[in-house]
């Protein structure tokens, strides 16, 4: 082994360990004070049908891990669709031979003390599974593959979330007809050219 090769060799976890403090966590509360509290007090209403009730348990135990109960300040409504479908056919038998399992939630948050809406959008997830000639095990792949978009929203719900309740709120912008307000007496005024 060459000098340049034990070079490069110890080079490369020393980079590592010098970037690592250059990351700050998203949920960390030193970047975002209050983020962690804020996300355990939203409340997820209940979500129908059985990807709503996988959606709605994974989405507890992501925003509020720790099985307190703070006070509400936030609503999340969720509702979910689910469809299937089949892009392939086997030509031998007719039949498809894989299934993508497509699921949209579209979401509100909503700060409960005033009613406004914080954020509200859709989120898609994607999953595909095999289908065979044995409806049995199609209907549990079928299955396994709502739990896996359940998993996949949940993340991309918990994301959603963070990130419209940590942001800052916006400022406003004046209107171009509004007047600007006067300078306070005594202030000095602008030079005329």
């Amino acid at each position: 082994m060459s000098w340049f090769d034990r070079t490069r060799a110890a080079a490369i976890p020393l980079m590592a360990f010098g970037l690592s403090g250059c990351f700050t966590p998203l949920y960390s509360e030193s970047a975002h004070p209050g983020l962690v509290a804020d996300l355990q007090s939203v409340e997820v209403e209940p979500i129908k049908d059985r990807i709503g009730h996988y959606l709605g348990d994974d989405l507890i135990s992501k925003l509020n891990g720790t099985g307190s109960t703070p006070k509400a300040k936030y609503r999340l409504e969720i509702t979910v669709a689910v469809n299937s479908q089949t892009p392939t056919i086997a030509s031998q038998i007719n039949a498809a031979n894989a299934a993508t399992m497509i699921g949209k939630a579209h979401y509100k948050l909503i700060k409960i003390e005033d009613a406004s809406v914080v954020d509200e959008s859709d989120a898609l997830a994607f999953a595909v599974y095999d289908r065979t000639l044995d409806s049995f095990a199609n209907l549990r792949a079928g299955r396994d593959a709502e739990i896996r978009i359940a998993r996949e929203l949940a993340d991309e719900l918990e994301l959603r979330v963070a990130v419209a309740i940590g942001a800052p709120p916006p400022t406003p912008v004046p209107s171009p007809d509004v007047a600007p307000t006067p300078a306070p007496a005594g202030a000095a005024s602008p030079p005329k050219s």
